[in-house]
Order: structure tokens, then C-alpha cells, then sequence
């Protein structure tokens, strides 16, 4: 093989690990759970009557903003990513991305995410909640909460609920038939995952321990006895289980059924773990954190399906 061939190739293969590298920063499987919430928020905002440019339009705003987020909080961490084994692979961790290069692809995510939901979606309060969030996520969350408190989770938590705020807003602010914006369910949805992110954390926490008291991170687990951890991972699910009921009516059979089923086995899940922990025997919390993201899905999904199928609310 030529030597300029060979370079060629190399360089190749590096701009490719590079852009790996990048899209690492944005930690594609969290954002994939907020687009999940998002959908459902835009159909139920005008019950299934939304374009499907707006639809993917918004998606790809929302992608860039909670990019953005993702990537300067591996640069807020980047010091205690370092200690935690699950953590240690990140490209920050790694050195395959500069702490300078990710805040300026960080800085740059958001700003076109700003001007793109603005300009592109026309709504500049989705534009606002972007801001919002990113700031809420890295100054109260990271920077504040995450290293100082057990309730960290619980009210940075909120910062993961921003995408439902941003789907109804977008189609609110293109809905001109002077219809109700009711933005109660919109509330609704943000509890949801609200309370949804306490149980479904800390049972993530719970297999993780050791790496976070490593980092000195006092998660729930960190702090607390096995049995208080899931107690109140049981309480949050119960809140987070009720609150979804809270939309059966403006809602069908569908999303009820859905609901009521979904909540169910979220619920009998993270009741087994609590009582297999007083037992004092071997469980696995993970089988809790795995459902818990097939619940939302479930939950988020036919609410969906409702909204498309436009069948009568119940009430």
C-alpha cells in the first residue's frame, strides 16, 4: 500500500472515531427517552391533528438542545466521571475530545436549537424551555444539587420533563382555531416523569453504589439503608402511577387501559424489589430500572395511539 494511501486511511478512520466521539457527548440513549416524551406531548396538544414536518422539525430542535445539555454536563463531571467505572469510557474520560471542544460544540448545539424552534417551529417559548433546561440541568442540577444531597434526582428531575413543555408549546403556538391551549395536561406529563425519575435512578444507583460513593456523589443508595432506598423508590412509583391517571379524561379507553396495566406492573416490580431487600435477599435492581423505561415507553406510546386515533375523551 502507498504511504499517502495508508495516511489517507488513517486519517479516515480517525475523523470517523472522531465524530463517534461527538455523538457520544450528546448520550444518544437519554435523549432517545426525552424524544419518547415529546411525541405524545405535540399529538395530545391538538389530538393527533399536527403536521408531520412540525412533528420532526421540533424532534430535531429538541435533539440539539438536550445535546447541548448533555455535552456540557460531561464537562461539568468530567472530574468525577473519572472515578466511576460506568463513566469511564466517555470520550471527556477517554481524551478523544478536549473539555474546550465539547463546550464549544456544547455552546453551539444551543444556539442552534434556540434559533431553529424560533425560526423553523415558530415558538420561541419552546426556544425559552430550551434555555431553561440547559441552564436548570448544569447550574441547579450538576454543579449544586447532584453533589451536595440525596434529593438531587427529584428536583433536578426536572430538567428531563422539559421536553413535553417544548412539544405542546410548539403546537400551541401554531394552533390559530382559538381552541383551549389546556395546558393543565401538559403539567401532567412533566409530573409524570417527574416522579417517574427518582425510582427509576436510584434503582440504577442501586447496582452502581460503589461507583458513586467513589465520586462522593450522595445518591440515595450512597446515604441511605437498602431498605429506605426503596421505600421510597415504591412511594415515587405510586405518585408517578396516580399522576398518569390524571389524564384519562381528556383522554379514551385506550390511554386509560394502558395506564391502568402499565402502572400496574411498574408498580408490583418495585414492590418486589422493596420486599426481596427486608428479606435480605439477593435482588436486582436493574430489572426495576429496565421496566421502568419500558413503562414510560408503554404509557407515552398509547397516549399517542390515542391522540392519532382521536377517539372521545371519557369525561
Amino acid at each position: 500500500m502507498r504511504p499517502s494511501t495508508a495516511h489517507r486511511l488513517q486519517s479516515g478512520g480517525q475523523s470517523l472515531e472522531t465524530i463517534k466521539a461527538y455523538f457520544a457527548l450528546t448520550k444518544p440513549r437519554v435523549i432517545e427517552l426525552l424524544l419518547v416524551a415529546a411525541i405524545p406531548a405535540m399529538l395530545q396538544a391538538d389530538r393527533g391533528n399536527v403536521p408531520v414536518w412540525l412533528i420532526l422539525a421540533t424532534l430535531l430542535g429538541g435533539w440539539m438542545g438536550a445535546a447541548s445539555a448533555n455535552t456540557f454536563n460531561m464537562v461539568a463531571d468530567y472530574d468525577i466521571d473519572q472515578k466511576m467505572g460506568r463513566t469511564r469510557a466517555r470520550p471527556l474520560v477517554r481524551a478523544t475530545v478536549t473539555k474546550g471542544r465539547a463546550a464549544v460544540f456544547a455552546w453551539v448545539m444551543l444556539l442552534i436549537s434556540v434559533l431553529w424552534l424560533g425560526l423553523v417551529c415558530h415558538s420561541w417559548l419552546a426556544s425559552f424551555f430550551i434555555v431553561l433546561t440547559n441552564w436548570f440541568y448544569i447550574y441547579v442540577y450538576t454543579k449544586w444539587l447532584k453533589r451536595r444531597t440525596w434529593q438531587n434526582v427529584i428536583w433536578g428531575g426536572a430538567a428531563g420533563c422539559m421536553p413535553v413543555l417544548v412539544g405542546w408549546a410548539v403546537i400551541r403556538d401554531n394552533v390559530s382555531d382559538g381552541t383551549p391551549d389546556r395546558w393543565w395536561q401538559a403539567v401532567v406529563m412533566f409530573l409524570i416523569i417527574f416522579f417517574w425519575t427518582p425510582p427509576h435512578t436510584w434503582a440504577l444507583a442501586m447496582k452502581y453504589r460503589d461507583d458513586y460513593q467513589r465520586a462522593e456523589v450522595p445518591m440515595l443508595p450512597v446515604v441511605a439503608s437498602p431498605v429506605e432506598t426503596t421505600r421510597q423508590i415504591v412511594f415515587y412509583s405510586w405518585l408517578t402511577a396516580f399522576t398518569s391517571l390524571a389524564l384519562i379524561p381528556a383522554t379514551s379507553w385506550i390511554y386509560a387501559v394502558a395506564a391502568v396495566l402499565s402502572g400496574a406492573a411498574f408498580l408490583t416490580r418495585a414492590t418486589q424489589l422493596h420486599n426481596g431487600v427486608k428479606r435480605g435477599v439477593d435482588v436486582k435492581p436493574l430489572k426495576l430500572f429496565i421496566l421502568s423505561n419500558n413503562y414510560l415507553a408503554v404509557l407515552f406510546l398509547a397516549l399517542s395511539f390515542d391522540a392519532v386515533v382521536g377517539l372521545p375523551p371519557l369525561l
